[in-house]
């Protein structure tokens, strides 16, 4: 499993300490979103809602390609 750049977008960089980028590891979508939330307590609830999926607002790409229209949080990294 290969490490995954992560860019932060403006609003969000409080609760990464400013870091415009970070990298995670993990296997899908959504375990880098729990691994973001391990070490940013709080980012999840800004890139999901109540019921598990992405906030409207919220767009996560992977090589380019909307999450939304491959397999979502469960695309795999």
């Amino acid at each position: 499993m290969s490490g995954v750049l992560v860019r932060i977008p403006t609003p969000l960089r409080r609760i990464t300490n400013g870091q415009a980028k970070v990298e995670m590891s993990g296997p899908s979508v959504g375990a880098i979103i729990d691994g973001l939330e391990s070490e940013f307590p709080g980012m999840k609830e800004r890139l999901m809602d109540e019921s598990g999926e992405l906030r409207y607002f919220v767009n996560i790409y992977l090589n380019g390609e909307d999450v939304r229209f491959l397999e979502g949080i469960g695309t795999g990294t």
